[in-house]
């Protein structure tokens, strides 16, 4: 039988996310517990981005929760969730927790679109705000400050990945940007779609990512606004994956913003570097 905690390290590791790095200062078993954590939002990720028949997803959605129930109740089935049951009780990860997580992915097979950014957010807390949350469990705090730190991070790394992906989601016909900004810019969402927006040198496509990359630094400086210091140590590896981040929005920035067209990315080597330079810092 398959080592859970194998499996999910694998799952972490081939994903090669920037999260990867964020991980590998922790000691043994926190690391053990954010990677349990960081497989399953990978795996109910993944059954919305691979699966193009929408019922096929729903069944699949379906399925995790009620593999979540059982994760509760004792008999989980699944290799990721049979590493969580080693650790939902020890960090208080709640069952309502990785529902919320669903409900989130769920929503992409509900929207396309999104008509504000008072919905957009709401998307944002589900799939990230609330897994930041679950990670500052994991890594540790004393106040309850911290928390709402952890939540606004989740939703600055979410609204960083909606701009980073925004030509690989218009091609699967998803776009991200809430309507009524698009519409105040001058811009349809089928000129996301179609790349339209941005081939045409559109100087009012770059003003608007502009505007979304200055919201997303915006949301990094009031997450760590109020990270209290007594917890900014046990919270190293947010703040390690915040530096990767805000790197990456830079240079999306310094590029011009071109990314329907392009898709920046930092390279394994240049995150590692990140990582050490600001686990060195403290």
């Amino acid at each position: 039988m398959i080592n859970p905690h194998q499996y999910c390290q694998g799952k972490a590791a081939a994903s090669g996310s920037s999260f990867y790095y964020s991980f590998m200062f922790l000691p043994p078993e926190r690391r053990r517990a954010i990677t349990a954590l960081y497989a399953y939002c990978r795996e109910v990720d993944d059954v919305v981005d691979e699966c193009t028949d929408p019922g096929v997803a729903r069944t699949k959605l379906i399925w995790w929760r009620e593999e979540v129930a059982r994760l509760y109740a004792g008999n989980p089935q699944h290799p990721v969730t049979r590493a969580l049951a080693d650790v939902i009780k020890p960090f208080g990860l709640t069952e309502n927790q990785l529902l919320t997580v669903i409900e989130g992915m769920a929503m992409d097979l509900e929207y396309n679109r999104y008509p504000d950014f008072d919905t957009l957010k709401l998307y944002c807390h589900r799939v990230a705000g609330i897994v930041g949350l679950m990670s500052a469990r994991i890594f540790g705090y004393t106040d309850p400050r911290t928390l709402e730190y952890a939540a606004d991070l989740g939703l600055a790394f979410q609204l960083t990945n909606i701009i980073r992906d925004i030509g690989e989601d218009a091609r699967r016909n998803r776009v991200y940007l809430p309507l009524d900004e698009l519409a105040n810019a001058g811009i349809d969402a089928s000129q996301i779609v179609h790349a339209n927006a941005q081939n045409s040198g559109n100087e009012a496509f770059r003003r608007l990512m502009e505007q979304q990359v200055e919201r997303a630094l915006a949301t990094y400086d009031r997450a760590f606004a109020q990270l209290p210091q007594q917890d900014r140590k046990a919270q190293l590896p947010g703040i390690i994956m915040a530096a990767i981040y805000r790197t990456l929005l830079e240079e999306i920035r310094a590029d011009g913003c071109r990314v329907l067209t392009h898709r920046t990315s930092l390279t394994p080597v240049r995150k590692l570097w990140i990582a050490c330079k600001t686990w060195l810092k403290g």
